[in-house]
């Protein structure tokens, strides 16, 4: 698929479980939707397990799995003001992510793609002084639809005028591997991110795989050469 002069030039970046741990953040507010409805709160893994496939599908899951009846039009804006109140409360950035943006941010560009909503994406960045390092950034609920649906991906490769063999993209979860897959670029996956376990049984060791951001760099020249 990639040529003797492709290079990497736009890397995007999943949000969750990459870039930031917001597991309990997002578990603290589902479960206290489902107190809310006289259900018991579910453990932060269970919750951290239902992520990635964007806000709708998480309060979906947690109702269910509590024994709540779910109301979608009614739960799911209730859970994003919930998720609204907790946002920053224990989300923090991985180690060493600061330090590999810094140096990718120097060498190529970025950009991110999420499910999570527009409006919560901004006020994480800004709010942990990562926005400065992505030139675009697409939540999931804009006209680009949500991963795995690949249009968001194609779109930032549009934008950027970057071909498709000159694209990376990382996240953590199956479903940003089966995104990337979808759009033909390569991917690389943090192996410390909560959504890891779910590409088990999908990789076929074409993608790179790395223990820490600080390992990133390194990986994503060997997909390909950096800029």
């Amino acid at each position: 698929m990639t040529t003797g002069e492709s290079r990497v030039r736009l890397v995007v970046f999943d949000l969750d479980g990459t870039l930031i741990d917001s597991r309990r953040d997002l578990a603290d507010s589902a479960n206290a939707l489902i107190v809310e409805h006289g259900g018991t709160p579910l453990p932060v893994g269970t919750i951290a397990g239902m992520v990635g496939e964007g806000a709708a599908l998480l309060v979906r899951r947690a109702l269910t799995a509590a024994g709540v009846t779910l109301e979608l039009q009614r739960d799911l804006p209730r859970f994003l003001e919930l998720y609204d109140e907790r946002l920053l409360a224990h989300t923090t950035v991985y180690d060493g992510t600061r330090e590999m943006l810094d140096a990718l941010a120097a060498q190529t560009p970025l950009a991110m793609l999420t499910n999570k909503p527009q409006h919560h994406t901004d006020a994480v960045l800004r709010g942990l002084d990562l926005a400065r390092y992505f030139r675009w950034v697409i939540g999931g609920d804009t006209a680009h639809g949500r991963k795995p649906d690949p249009a968001g991906l194609r779109f930032l490769m549009s934008t950027a005028q970057v071909a498709v063999d000159d694209t990376v993209m990382v996240g953590d979860s199956r479903i940003d591997l089966l995104t990337a897959r979808a759009a033909g670029v390569r991917i690389a996956l943090v192996r410390y991110g909560f959504g890891f376990p779910t590409t088990e049984g999908l990789r076929d060791g074409s993608e790179s795989v790395v223990d820490r951001p600080t390992d990133l760099r390194s990986a994503l020249a060997g997909c390909l050469p950096l800029v």
